[in-house]
Protein backbone atom coordinates (compact mmCIF):
# COMPACT_ATOMS: atom_id res chain seq x y z
CA UNK A 1 0.00 0.00 0.00
CA UNK A 2 3.05 2.53 0.79
CA UNK A 3 4.38 1.91 -2.24
CA UNK A 4 1.13 2.41 -4.37
CA UNK A 5 0.37 5.68 -2.12
CA UNK A 6 3.95 7.14 -3.48
CA UNK A 7 3.40 6.04 -6.78
CA UNK A 8 0.05 8.14 -7.13
CA UNK A 9 1.87 11.30 -5.36
CA UNK A 10 4.53 11.04 -8.16
CA UNK A 11 1.84 11.05 -10.43
CA UNK A 12 0.01 14.13 -9.60
CA UNK A 13 3.60 16.22 -9.56
CA UNK A 14 3.69 16.97 -13.52
CA UNK A 15 1.27 20.08 -13.48
CA UNK A 16 2.09 21.46 -9.83
CA UNK A 17 5.85 21.29 -11.08
CA UNK A 18 4.86 23.71 -13.78
CA UNK A 19 2.78 26.26 -11.59
CA UNK A 20 5.51 26.22 -8.64
CA UNK A 21 8.58 26.54 -11.29
CA UNK A 22 10.00 29.26 -8.86
CA UNK A 23 10.13 27.02 -6.56
CA UNK A 24 13.73 25.76 -6.08
CA UNK A 25 14.07 21.88 -5.25
CA UNK A 26 15.15 21.46 -1.63
CA UNK A 27 18.02 19.87 0.00
CA UNK A 28 18.95 19.52 3.69
CA UNK A 29 20.72 22.66 4.13
CA UNK A 30 17.68 24.78 2.14
CA UNK A 31 15.05 23.50 4.82
CA UNK A 32 17.53 24.40 7.69
CA UNK A 33 17.92 27.83 6.32
CA UNK A 34 17.28 30.27 8.93
CA UNK A 35 14.33 32.41 6.95
CA UNK A 36 12.60 28.97 6.53
CA UNK A 37 12.72 27.86 9.57
CA UNK A 38 11.73 31.26 10.92
CA UNK A 39 8.62 31.13 8.37
CA UNK A 40 7.84 27.47 9.86
CA UNK A 41 8.07 28.82 13.40
CA UNK A 42 6.00 31.64 12.72
CA UNK A 43 3.16 29.49 10.75
CA UNK A 44 3.62 26.86 13.70
CA UNK A 45 2.53 29.52 16.30
CA UNK A 46 -0.48 30.82 14.15
CA UNK A 47 -2.08 27.40 13.59
CA UNK A 48 -1.60 26.58 17.24
CA UNK A 49 -2.61 29.59 18.70
CA UNK A 50 0.53 30.03 20.21
CA UNK A 51 1.13 33.65 21.72
CA UNK A 52 -1.70 34.51 18.68
CA UNK A 53 -4.91 33.77 18.38
CA UNK A 54 -5.24 30.91 16.31
CA UNK A 55 -5.15 31.18 12.44
CA UNK A 56 -5.30 29.02 10.33
CA UNK A 57 -5.26 31.35 7.09
CA UNK A 58 -2.33 32.96 8.42
CA UNK A 59 -0.24 29.90 8.95
CA UNK A 60 -1.19 28.72 5.37
CA UNK A 61 0.63 32.20 4.44
CA UNK A 62 3.52 31.14 6.22
CA UNK A 63 4.08 27.99 5.34
CA UNK A 64 3.89 28.50 1.75
CA UNK A 65 6.32 31.65 2.45
CA UNK A 66 8.87 28.13 3.53
CA UNK A 67 8.05 26.64 0.67
CA UNK A 68 8.32 29.03 -1.74
CA UNK A 69 11.74 29.37 -0.34
CA UNK A 70 12.51 25.63 -1.18
CA UNK A 71 10.92 23.87 2.11
CA UNK A 72 8.96 20.68 1.53
CA UNK A 73 7.91 20.78 4.85
CA UNK A 74 6.08 24.30 4.27
CA UNK A 75 4.22 22.39 1.65
CA UNK A 76 3.37 19.46 3.59
CA UNK A 77 1.96 21.28 6.89
CA UNK A 78 -0.36 22.93 4.03
CA UNK A 79 -1.74 19.99 3.04
CA UNK A 80 -1.79 19.16 6.73
CA UNK A 81 -4.44 22.02 7.76
CA UNK A 82 -6.16 21.32 3.98
CA UNK A 83 -6.98 17.88 5.25
CA UNK A 84 -7.01 18.16 8.95
CA UNK A 85 -7.51 21.55 9.98
CA UNK A 86 -10.72 23.32 10.91
CA UNK A 87 -13.63 22.03 8.83
CA UNK A 88 -14.77 24.75 7.08
CA UNK A 89 -11.36 24.95 5.11
CA UNK A 90 -10.90 21.72 4.34
CA UNK A 91 -10.12 20.53 1.13
CA UNK A 92 -8.99 17.07 0.42
CA UNK A 93 -8.57 16.95 -2.73
CA UNK A 94 -6.15 20.34 -2.50
CA UNK A 95 -4.80 18.59 0.22
CA UNK A 96 -3.68 15.66 -1.81
CA UNK A 97 -1.65 17.97 -3.93
CA UNK A 98 0.34 19.72 -1.82
CA UNK A 99 1.14 16.18 -0.22
CA UNK A 100 1.79 15.37 -3.48
CA UNK A 101 4.42 18.51 -4.43
CA UNK A 102 5.97 17.84 -0.61
CA UNK A 103 6.62 14.32 -1.83
CA UNK A 104 8.20 15.22 -5.06
CA UNK A 105 10.40 17.73 -2.78
CA UNK A 106 11.73 15.02 -0.65
CA UNK A 107 9.22 14.73 2.53
CA UNK A 108 8.80 11.25 3.18
CA UNK A 109 5.84 11.63 5.68
CA UNK A 110 3.32 13.67 2.85
CA UNK A 111 3.09 10.30 0.99
CA UNK A 112 1.53 8.22 4.01
CA UNK A 113 -1.30 11.32 4.00
CA UNK A 114 -2.00 11.31 0.70
CA UNK A 115 -5.88 10.13 0.31
CA UNK A 116 -6.13 7.76 -2.56
CA UNK A 117 -9.82 7.68 -2.55
CA UNK A 118 -9.81 11.38 -3.88
CA UNK A 119 -8.58 12.96 -6.89
CA UNK A 120 -6.22 15.35 -6.67
CA UNK A 121 -6.93 19.34 -7.57
CA UNK A 122 -4.35 20.96 -9.97
CA UNK A 123 -2.42 23.42 -8.47
CA UNK A 124 -3.65 26.54 -10.77
CA UNK A 125 -2.98 28.77 -7.84
CA UNK A 126 -0.20 30.15 -5.71
CA UNK A 127 -0.41 29.03 -2.27
CA UNK A 128 -0.12 33.20 -1.41
CA UNK A 129 -3.46 33.24 -3.32
CA UNK A 130 -5.21 30.83 -1.47
CA UNK A 131 -8.65 32.62 -0.63
CA UNK A 132 -7.47 35.83 -2.10
CA UNK A 133 -9.23 38.61 -1.03
CA UNK A 134 -9.70 37.77 2.04
CA UNK A 135 -8.29 40.35 4.90
CA UNK A 136 -5.84 38.26 7.92
CA UNK A 137 -5.92 40.39 10.93
CA UNK A 138 -3.55 42.34 12.01
CA UNK A 139 -0.73 40.74 13.18
CA UNK A 140 -0.13 40.42 17.29
CA UNK A 141 3.36 41.58 17.49
CA UNK A 142 3.30 41.77 20.73
CA UNK A 143 1.35 38.69 21.96
CA UNK A 144 4.06 36.55 19.39
CA UNK A 145 6.50 38.10 21.12
CA UNK A 146 5.84 37.11 24.60
CA UNK A 147 5.75 33.49 24.01
CA UNK A 148 9.23 33.09 23.18
CA UNK A 149 11.88 31.56 24.87
CA UNK A 150 13.31 34.28 27.63
CA UNK A 151 16.30 33.90 25.68
CA UNK A 152 14.86 35.48 22.62
CA UNK A 153 12.63 37.75 24.38
CA UNK A 154 16.01 39.19 25.79
CA UNK A 155 17.18 39.72 22.43
CA UNK A 156 14.17 41.49 21.56
CA UNK A 157 14.37 43.57 24.33
CA UNK A 158 17.89 44.44 22.84
CA UNK A 159 16.48 45.77 19.37
CA UNK A 160 13.84 47.84 22.06
CA UNK A 161 16.54 49.46 23.39
CA UNK A 162 18.86 50.32 20.36
CA UNK A 163 16.29 50.70 17.60
CA UNK A 164 15.83 54.93 18.09
CA UNK A 165 19.58 55.80 18.10
CA UNK A 166 19.97 53.99 14.75
CA UNK A 167 16.58 56.25 13.39
CA UNK A 168 14.81 52.85 12.69
CA UNK A 169 11.45 52.27 13.65
CA UNK A 170 11.30 49.06 16.15
CA UNK A 171 9.09 47.65 14.78
CA UNK A 172 10.75 47.57 11.47
CA UNK A 173 13.31 46.16 13.74
CA UNK A 174 11.65 43.63 14.77
CA UNK A 175 9.97 42.70 12.24
CA UNK A 176 13.31 42.23 10.24
CA UNK A 177 14.77 39.50 13.52
CA UNK A 178 11.66 37.85 13.17
CA UNK A 179 11.92 37.11 9.31
CA UNK A 180 15.64 36.43 9.41
CA UNK A 181 16.24 34.14 12.41
CA UNK A 182 13.10 34.59 14.70
CA UNK A 183 15.77 35.58 17.13
CA UNK A 184 18.12 32.57 16.64
CA UNK A 185 21.38 34.05 17.82
CA UNK A 186 23.51 31.16 16.03
CA UNK A 187 21.97 31.07 13.23
CA UNK A 188 23.98 30.47 10.12
CA UNK A 189 22.89 30.42 6.57
CA UNK A 190 23.83 28.84 2.95
CA UNK A 191 25.05 31.87 1.89
CA UNK A 192 26.94 32.26 5.72
CA UNK A 193 24.95 35.02 6.87
CA UNK A 194 24.85 35.44 11.19
CA UNK A 195 23.32 35.60 14.36
CA UNK A 196 20.09 37.17 14.85
CA UNK A 197 19.34 39.82 11.86
CA UNK A 198 21.65 37.53 9.49
CA UNK A 199 24.42 39.82 8.40
CA UNK A 200 26.66 38.23 6.04
CA UNK A 201 30.57 39.22 6.66
CA UNK A 202 31.03 42.17 4.30
CA UNK A 203 28.26 43.86 5.79
CA UNK A 204 29.78 42.73 9.30
CA UNK A 205 32.59 44.85 8.10
CA UNK A 206 30.68 47.57 6.89
CA UNK A 207 29.19 48.27 10.23
CA UNK A 208 31.91 47.21 12.59
CA UNK A 209 30.70 44.35 14.02
CA UNK A 210 33.33 41.70 15.13
CA UNK A 211 31.26 38.95 16.51
CA UNK A 212 28.31 37.98 14.72
CA UNK A 213 27.38 35.49 17.36
CA UNK A 214 27.76 37.87 20.00
CA UNK A 215 23.85 39.17 19.74
CA UNK A 216 24.12 42.87 21.02
CA UNK A 217 26.78 43.20 18.57
CA UNK A 218 25.09 41.77 16.17
CA UNK A 219 21.60 43.53 16.55
CA UNK A 220 23.40 46.81 16.36
CA UNK A 221 24.87 45.97 13.31
CA UNK A 222 21.87 44.86 11.76
CA UNK A 223 20.23 48.35 12.99
CA UNK A 224 23.08 50.41 11.68
CA UNK A 225 22.63 48.57 8.41
CA UNK A 226 18.60 49.45 8.63
CA UNK A 227 19.38 53.06 9.37
CA UNK A 228 21.70 53.30 6.35
CA UNK A 229 19.07 52.00 4.04
CA UNK A 230 16.82 54.42 5.62
CA UNK A 231 18.81 57.54 4.54
CA UNK A 232 19.26 55.70 0.97
CA UNK A 233 15.57 55.38 0.18
CA UNK A 234 14.31 58.44 1.95
CA UNK A 235 12.59 56.13 4.80
CA UNK A 236 10.17 53.91 2.57
CA UNK A 237 10.28 50.87 4.76
CA UNK A 238 9.13 48.61 2.17
CA UNK A 239 12.30 49.58 -0.18
CA UNK A 240 14.50 48.84 2.88
CA UNK A 241 12.87 45.64 3.75
CA UNK A 242 14.15 44.74 -0.24
CA UNK A 243 17.41 46.02 -0.08
CA UNK A 244 18.09 44.40 3.32
CA UNK A 245 16.93 40.88 1.82
CA UNK A 246 18.19 41.20 -1.78
CA UNK A 247 20.59 44.27 -1.08
CA UNK A 248 20.51 47.81 -2.62
CA UNK A 249 22.05 47.71 -5.48
CA UNK A 250 19.05 45.14 -6.51
CA UNK A 251 16.79 47.97 -5.25
CA UNK A 252 18.43 50.38 -7.20
CA UNK A 253 18.69 47.89 -10.73
CA UNK A 254 14.86 47.66 -10.45
CA UNK A 255 13.55 51.02 -9.51
CA UNK A 256 11.68 49.24 -6.33
CA UNK A 257 11.11 45.76 -4.87
CA UNK A 258 13.04 43.28 -6.87
CA UNK A 259 10.57 41.28 -8.85
CA UNK A 260 12.18 38.18 -7.06
CA UNK A 261 10.19 35.76 -5.71
CA UNK A 262 11.86 35.08 -1.91
CA UNK A 263 11.83 38.83 -1.79
CA UNK A 264 8.50 39.94 -2.73
CA UNK A 265 7.60 37.19 0.14
CA UNK A 266 9.72 38.85 2.68
CA UNK A 267 8.78 42.46 2.15
CA UNK A 268 5.23 41.42 2.72
CA UNK A 269 5.92 39.36 5.53
CA UNK A 270 7.86 42.18 7.31
CA UNK A 271 5.35 44.95 6.75
CA UNK A 272 2.67 42.64 7.92
CA UNK A 273 4.47 41.84 11.22
CA UNK A 274 5.34 45.09 11.54
CA UNK A 275 1.80 46.20 11.28
CA UNK A 276 2.36 48.34 8.24
CA UNK A 277 0.16 46.17 6.10
CA UNK A 278 -3.38 45.06 6.53
CA UNK A 279 -1.95 41.51 5.11
CA UNK A 280 -4.59 41.22 2.25
CA UNK A 281 -4.50 37.95 -0.01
Amino acid sequence: MEFLVRRIAGLLLGGAMLLMAGVARADRTDIEAPRVTAALEQGLAAETGTGLQRNPRLAIRLYCDAGSMGSPEGFFRIGRILARGPIHMRNPALANAYFALAARLGHHTAPLLFDVTVASTPLDVDCNDFESGTALAAFDLEGYLSALSPAKRKLAGLIRRHAARYGVDVRIALAIALAESNFDAQAVSPKNAQGVMQLIPDTQKRFGVKDAFDAESNIRGGLAYLGWLKGRFDGDWSLVAAAYNAGEGAVDRHGGIPPYRETAGYVRRVMYFAGFAAGKG
